[in-house]
């Protein structure tokens, strides 16, 4: 075997790399020569044609209109919010009990006592007390406290009479750009007021699993916790929303929601006569499908509202449904989740049938069903 000389291999491999230098790839730099080797060509010129030779600039009108006084709007409704405080009792790793506080708002819808508020500030709560802006506290009567959960909705009864009752106003002549005010007991600090305007209408936000809530109105007024509850208004100072939520994620800024008059005042009306409100009910429970429910129960379709139970007598047993159906559509739209189906149900009308069409293994089928008044809650 011939031996490599050392030092031919060292001036070899010297070599390879000098040239490899020349063409392994790089940095590409673009450089334009100082002198072209051929004169660049010469466009000619072609006069244009004035588009309006008479036209001049627009003078200013000086006509910018002054910003509202928020001052009076504030004055006007803030002695008609209140704020709210709560005890919850919960209980350690070892199960022993602790006493939780909790902060929010509310205004007066009536001048009786009937405060309004959100479901999420009295969720739970074993004692509430309601502030007044001039320093007044009250007990809330705890028997008088109707919830709706779905739309985040609460009332409740204090002894008073002679209250500053909020007027109502309407959604429907907002427009985004609109001046409102969120006034509440922003961080349990005492009663604030922040500006904002409407930023968008017609809003569908996911709070929870499983809970959407909709027709939202979106306001870049400042939302902070503790406003939870407090009325939205308009610079009549008329309340235009419930303030529910805030988008909380890092670099989100101005963007915070509350509940539509609109949709509200049916659901407070129905707490107030009923103690609960009353919607069309299957009795049914649901599971949005998933690639669980599909491997486990060799499902034939990849969405839709799985049923887990079929209460007996209910409409949704009456309509031959059972459980392990899955529902695809209903009332003529198609529904991939608890969510959609939800939205569809209270849409419609107790007593007026809908088309469902659901699966049973392979098998599409399709029924009636009439949908009952929901029972009360227990």
């Amino acid at each position: 075997m011939k031996r490599i000389n050392l030092k031919t291999f060292t001036i070899s491999l010297i070599l390879v790399l000098i040239l490899a230098l020349g063409i392994l790839p790089g940095c590409i730099t673009i450089t334009t020569p100082e002198t072209p080797e051929t004169p660049p060509t010469t466009i000619p010129s072609t006069p244009t044609t004035p588009i309006n030779p008479g036209w001049t600039p627009p003078l200013s009108s000086n006509q910018t209109a002054e910003l509202p006084s928020i001052a009076d709007v504030v004055a006007l409704v803030k002695p008609s919010v209140v704020a709210i405080n709560t005890e919850v009792v919960s209980y350690d790793f070892f199960n022993r009990p602790f006493t939780q506080e909790g902060a929010g708002s509310g205004w007066v819808l009536d001048e009786n006592g009937i405060i309004v508020t959100n479901n999420h500030v009295v969720a739970g709560a074993n004692a509430i007390t309601v502030t007044m802006d001039d320093g007044r506290t009250f007990t809330a009567d705890m028997q008088s406290v109707s919830t709706d959960p779905l739309n985040d909705i609460a009332i409740l009864k204090i002894d008073a009479r002679n209250l500053p009752a909020l007027e109502r106003g309407d959604t429907s002549e907002l427009r985004v750009g609109d001046w409102v005010i969120a006034i509440g007991n922003a961080l349990g600090q005492g009663i604030r007021a922040t500006e904002g305007i409407v930023s968008r209408k017609g809003v569908s936000l996911p709070v929870s699993q499983g809970q959407t809530l909709y027709d939202l109105l979106e306001t870049s007024a400042a939302i902070n916790p503790g406003n939870s509850g407090g009325p939205l208004v308009n610079l009549a100072g008329e309340v235009v929303g419930i303030t529910s939520a805030k988008v909380a994620q890092i670099g989100v800024e101005g963007m915070g929601y509350a509940i539509s008059i609109d949709v509200a005042i049916p659901v407070v009306q129905e707490l107030i006569n009923k103690g609960y409100v009353v919607r069309p009910w299957l009795g049914v429970r649901l599971y949005t499908v998933d690639q669980i429910a599909i491997r486990q129960l060799s499902l034939a379709v990849d969405k839709g509202v799985l049923l887990l139970e079929v209460v007996q007598g209910s409409p949704a047993a009456q309509a031959g449904l059972g459980a392990g159906d899955v529902i695809s559509s209903i009332g003529g739209e198609e529904v991939a989740d608890i969510q959609e189906l939800t939205r569809v149900l209270h849409k419609s009308k107790i007593g007026q049938p809908l088309e469902i069409i659901f699966w049973r293994g392979d098998a599409r089928n399709t029924t009636q069903v009439t949908p009952a008044e929901s029972p009360p809650p227990p």
